[in-house]
């Protein structure tokens, strides 16, 4: 149970509505449970059901591939791989098998314990869900790591492998799983009842594979009572407990697209119409009230850009398919989404990280579900001249689970036109406080892309996914990260590792007097912000400036201002930062840089440090008035880290450069970033030759 100061700090963040509407849902329980009883919504699904045409008719396919049509190994190399890749997954879920964050090949026991944290090894309550504190470790364990395998996406896993293969026993594997699930989890009762977005996600993942496993004939008329009856309860819990107020963020996102999506797959279901018409109005709404004007999620967190993303996404193709399309605003402020991710992929093979992340997707149709290229191509294909186009062809399986099979050659085709060169261009998205400095050519190991954010801290009163990070930088090089935001690690299970992830000594900016520059007062709340802004953008061709600056110290005793200017200079390949810190009083600065965690400290003397990125090396130089220091994988202090995923870790080395202050000083740091690995050797190789001659 959470303290009685944190229920304080979290009530003075809600307004009077939230608080009234809080009070409202409390009575609508306690009614539920006393008036009703437990048994009144379970009849009322079962007369839902009885009225339900004996057989599912769905309202859409989810995708027009045939029965069979991986049955041989495809010609195509690729294509033989994606097989290969899937079966071995499908097999491993036919034997209950599942990754799990951190849990590589976790077995989550046959029947499955659906009601079981599987890394703490503890059963869950089954008591009334809204009586269940999922933020207690101590009676939940991680309550993400019960959610996780409740979402059923490995049963999309199942109904692609049938789907490629013809071979029914993945279908009648699919179909035992959701049966098991019903009888495992009755309704209103335990933590699979808990939270709306849960069941949002469920309902999307069911009906995706329900559809790819229809031709196996595996749900009979009596399971398909008991699946519509399921469902309808599904949709009756969310419609009734939608998110609100300082809780309707990406939840709201992910409850309205598993009703839209539900709904109009399970059209004759009583007041589907109705439910799909509101869950529609509401995905109108939040692609705005959660999205700024230039494309990016109010979250200041790219996963959770990417999660809300491929709700809209969903949505959006559902729409379509059902003559029900979504309004232009929409489409164009999901292309806008979708061009934010774009830019960020030209600068590196991989995206840079800042804010929360927690491995959340809504549907599985690759080997590699958190990569955002294969949601950029079907994004491209759906919306056709107003998304940006992908970056490649390996994004194309996704795109053919999604899209279809008319979808692949047009796929193919944007691949070839993005694949020709060009410069990548500095980009600004001031609305969200995110600035690119971007250098050298998109086909290039030579590239340079340098990301300062100084934005809001998060999205509304709790802002409860971002972090303490105002005017940090990440600098991606070489084809890979260099300096790097740290990203996330937990949540739930250890709140010493939370507070440091979101802290400003966990990002690649200035911490004052060991304070973060933000006020940290719970795992997803915060209270006295740092309000930061863009004082200057000047791009250019080979990368540009941009000045930037926060108050968050301006709330010490003695207030310090923080002025940031960094400058990219692709034809030198050096990157400058220089950190203003305005003050009349005494302070301790420590400038901090995280490497990522394939880059090696060769050498570190006197302010100087050389850095092997694996793929060419990287030199950095300190102002000689601050002494600088490495730690890799400390655990006291808690420094040297990156986690590329929920409950994963690996060591890594971070540069803290700190000096004590009397008045206002000005740091500069620079990098020198030398030539990726194969053209320096290609030089060498070059230069002996002519001396040969």
């Amino acid at each position: 149970m959470q303290s009685l100061t944190w229920y304080i700090r979290r009530l003075r963040a809600m307004t009077l509505s939230e608080v009234a509407w809080r009070a409202r849902s409390s009575i609508r329980d306690a009614v539920d449970r006393h008036i009703l009883g437990p048994g009144f919504h379970v009849r009322v699904a079962q007369r839902a059901a009885d009225r339900h045409p004996r057989t599912i008719q769905p309202g859409f396919r989810v995708c027009d591939l045939p029965v069979g049509f991986w049955r041989d190994a495809p010609s195509d190399p690729r294509e033989a791989a994606w097989r290969d890749a899937l079966l071995r997954r499908a097999g491993r879920v036919c034997d209950h098998r599942l990754k799990l964050f951190d849990l590589a090949d976790c077995d989550v026991g046959s029947p499955i314990r659906w009601n079981h944290e599987h890394k703490a090894g503890i059963d869950t309550p089954m008591t009334p869900a809204y009586t269940i504190d999922y933020r207690d470790h101590r009676v939940t364990g991680d309550c993400k790591f019960v959610w996780e395998p409740n979402r059923c996406q490995h049963l999309v896993v199942l109904g692609r492998a049938y789907r490629a293969t013809g071979d029914a026993r993945f279908a009648a594997e699919a179909a035992r799983q959701i049966e098991s699930w019903i009888d495992a989890c009755p309704f209103g009762h335990g933590m699979n009842w808990r939270s709306p977005l849960e069941l949002g996600i469920r309902l999307i993942n069911w009906t995706w594979t329900l559809d790819l496993i229809s031709e196996a004939g595996v749900v009979d008329e009596r399971l398909t009572r008991r699946i519509v009856s399921s469902v309808y309860l599904h949709l009756l819990e969310i419609t009734r407990k939608y998110s609100y107020g300082s809780s309707a963020n990406n939840h709201l996102i992910g409850e309205a697209a598993g009703v839209y999506v539900a709904t109009r797959y399970f059209r004759a279901l009583d007041r589907a119409a109705s439910w799909a018409a509101e869950a529609r109005r509401t995905l109108e709404q939040e692609i705005l009230r959660q999205t700024y004007d230039d494309g990016v999620n109010r979250e200041q967190a790219l996963g959770y850009h990417l999660f809300s993303m491929q709700f809209f996404l969903i949505a959006a193709l559902v729409g379509r398919k059902v003559g029900d399309s979504f309004s232009n605003t929409y489409s164009t402020t999901l292309a806008r989404m979708l061009d934010f991710v774009d830019a960020l992929s030209q600068g590196a093979d991989v995206l840079p990280m800042y804010g929360d992340a927690d491995d959340g997707i809504v549907l599985d149709l690759a080997d590699d579900p958190l990569a955002a290229h294969p949601w950029l191509a079907a994004g491209a294909t759906l919306l056709a001249d107003e998304g940006p186009r992908p970056a490649d062809g390996h994004a194309a399986e996704s795109v053919l689970w999604l899209m279809g099979q008319n979808a692949a050659p047009r796929c193919a085709g944007s691949a070839a036109e993005r694949r020709e060169a060009h410069t990548l261009a500095s980009r600004a998205f001031p609305s969200a406080g995110i600035y690119l400095l971007q250098a050298g050519r998109a086909d290039s190991p030579e590239r340079v892309s340098v990301s300062l954010d100084c934005g809001e801290l998060g999205f509304g009163p709790i802002a409860a996914h971002g972090h303490a990070d105002a005017l940090s930088v990440t600098l991606r090089a070489f084809g890979g990260d260099v300096l790097v935001d740290p990203g996330t690690f937990d949540y739930f299970t250890y709140p010493e590792w939370r507070a440091y992830f979101r802290s400003t000594r966990a990002h690649n900016t200035v911490e004052i007097d060991g304070l973060d520059q933000s006020e940290t007062l719970g795992l997803f709340l915060w209270g006295a912000r740092a309000t930061a802004h863009c004082i200057e953008w000047r791009p250019s061709d080979s990368g540009g400036t941009v000045v930037a600056e926060h108050d968050g110290y301006g709330r010490l005793k003695d207030p310090l201002r923080h002025i940031r200017f960094v400058t990219l200079d692709g034809d030198s390949r050096t990157l400058t930062i220089v950190d203003e810190l305005i003050t009349q009083g005494h302070h301790r600065a420590v400038l901090h840089f995280h490497l990522a965690e394939s880059c090696t400290v060769t050498e570190l003397e006197d302010g100087q440090a050389r850095i092997d990125t694996g793929r060419g090396i990287v030199e950095m130089s300190f102002d000689p008035r601050l002494t600088v220091a490495a730690l890799r994988g400390s655990t006291d202090p808690i420094a040297g880290w990156v986690s590329r995923g929920y409950h994963r870790r690996s060591p890594a080395t971070t540069l803290s450069a700190s000096c004590e202050m009397a008045q206002t000083v000005r740091l500069v740091t620079r990098v020198e970033i030398g030539v990726p690995a194969g053209l320096a050797r290609a030089g060498a190789r070059r230069a002996a030759a002519a001396a040969a001659r």
